[in-house]
């Protein structure tokens, strides 16, 4: 084997994937076509979930000063993302590129192996590992891995090449964005409708603009290279009136409203993640986060695997996990699209929608489904509140100090907080300690009103999910042989 697990992709998703699986000491190889990044950044920021799933590995202030922001929109119609609680607002202002750079130091600091101009050009999953061919710069060679993960993006080789199914719709338009410097427009981030299209345009800083253009009666290209920025400026100026032609243009891109998804996550020993699985058009900027939040939900079960100790089912469940993600990704996206993209025939559907936002329960729903804050996955250990849903930031004291649940996910591995000081329970998981860390903490500074009042111990899985909870989530000890697999050594009962 030349590593255990191989990369396709050196995007967001694929050096996300590099780092989770580097925690767990898993070698692995990231082969990205690409020599160079190309400093395109699409993404503006994070959702609520990604800024907390980058905070759980420590990686926040690595991006240094990140803008806390609760506006938002629902197909370009404006919402407060403040409705949830101050604690989940997005970030904003911050480059993909940076995101990417970052990522890319923190995978390698961490001992990843990521070699750019490197192609992808062929597979063969034999039942035992993964035999992969690369163009390299050396010339064409093999490698093996037990798994390859495609995170190569919405035209993805190994979703190709190992014939996943990839149902959905074709694009029926096509949209421009743009970075231009010089280029003194007013700003329309929220979008504006016109006549025969939608425009957009938001400073980002040094006198640059990010434009947006889509004219609903210009059918979609099959682009191999991007637009010539004179094409962008000419749709600007039909749809506005507005000539942007003496602007300097940093890059451009076109991009449509295809919609598509594969109809598994995982064919045996090989694994698809991010834009390789789902591809929609780019609303409210869920495509990156959503593709970062799948490799987070994948690289622990995948490196569990790796190491012999995953349980039955443990792999197959990112399937079962992601996919329903992505199934309410593609709706919402299709359903801003008609909000955002038609013409004067659907103003009913937005006065009504309007309408809809000024009730605070509407609101939670639609912030929670495009933040990324509505995701549970489904548990069978009881009912208690927390289920199946992201550990809340919760600062403990204990005796070695002040910490959070937050921190304590940092090295990526199961932990049990008793907040109880059970010894019955710290005995049971103690089979289990090469796997999770039992903490003994109490919550810190909690109101009345907390659900840490009537919280007595949570197991959490690697990616922050919490699997277990008491009371009301029954026994410890299944929990723990579903999610961490047979113990080490004979758990020490539990009552």
């Amino acid at each position: 084997m030349d590593a255990a697990v191989i990369v396709a992709g050196a995007g967001p998703a694929g050096l996300m994937l590099a780092g989770e699986l580097r925690l767990t000491g898993i070698d692995v190889i990231v082969v990205e076509r690409l020599v160079e990044p190309t400093g395109e950044s699409r993404g503006l920021g994070f959702t609520a979930r990604t800024m907390e799933v980058f905070d759980q590995r420590g990686l926040l202030s690595r991006l240094g000063e990140i803008e806390i922001s609760n506006v938002g929109h629902f197909g370009g119609l404006p919402m407060d993302f403040g409705v949830l609680d101050g604690a989940h607002f997005g970030g904003k202002g911050v480059p993909q590129a940076h995101t990417e750079a970052m990522l890319a130091e923190w995978a390698t600091e961490l001992g990843a192996d990521i070699r750019r101009g490197h192609v992808l050009v062929g597979l063969a999953d034999d039942g035992d590992g993964v035999e992969v061919d690369v163009n390299g710069p050396d010339g064409p060679h093999r490698l093996r891995a037990s798994y390859l993960v495609g995170c190569d993006g919405g035209r993805s080789t190994v979703r190709k090449t190992a014939g996943f199914d990839f149902p959905g719709t074709a694009a029926t338009l096509e949209m421009f964005i743009a970075d231009v410097k010089d280029c003194d427009i007013r700003p329309r981030w929220a979008g504006e409708t016109k006549p025969n299209g939608m425009v957009m345009a938001g400073p980002l800083g040094d006198g640059v603009t990010r434009i947006v253009v889509c004219e609903r009666d210009r059918p979609p290209r099959r682009r191999t290279e991007p637009p010539a920025f004179a094409e962008v400026a000419a749709g600007w100026q039909r749809l506005t009136g507005e000539d942007i032609s003496g602007g300097t243009p940093l890059w451009a891109s076109a991009f449509g409203d295809a919609c598509r998804q594969v109809t598994e996550y995982r064919r045996g020993r090989i694994l698809l993640a991010g834009d390789a699985a789902h591809i929609h058009l780019p609303a409210g900027g869920q495509g990156m986060n959503t593709s970062i939040q799948d490799v987070v939900n994948l690289g622990w079960k995948l490196a569990a695997d790796v190491q012999g100790w995953a349980p039955p089912g443990l792999l197959d469940s990112y399937h079962a996990e992601r996919h329903p993600v992505g199934v309410r990704l593609l709706m919402n996206t299709q359903a801003q699209g008609l909000l955002f993209l038609s013409g004067d025939d659907v103003q009913p559907l937005r006065d009504v929608m309007t309408e809809l936002i000024r009730y605070a329960e509407v609101s939670r729903h639609l912030v929670g489904m495009v933040s990324g804050l509505e995701i549970h996955y489904p548990m069978d250990t009881g009912e208690h509140p927390l289920l199946g849903f992201r550990m809340p930031h919760q600062e403990l004291v204990g005796d070695t100090g002040k910490t959070s649940s937050t921190e304590l996910l940092r090295p990526a591995r199961g932990v049990l907080i008793d907040f109880a000081d059970n010894a019955e329970l710290r005995r049971t998981a103690a089979g289990w300690g090469d796997r999770v860390d039992v903490i003994t903490a109490a919550p810190h500074a909690i109101g009345p009103d907390s659900i840490f009042v009537t919280t007595d111990a949570v197991l959490v899985r690697p990616d922050g999910h919490v699997a277990w909870a008491a009371p009301g989530g029954g026994g410890l000890s299944a929990a723990l042989h579903r999610w961490f697999g047979s113990p080490r050594v004979a758990p020490g009962g539990e009552k």
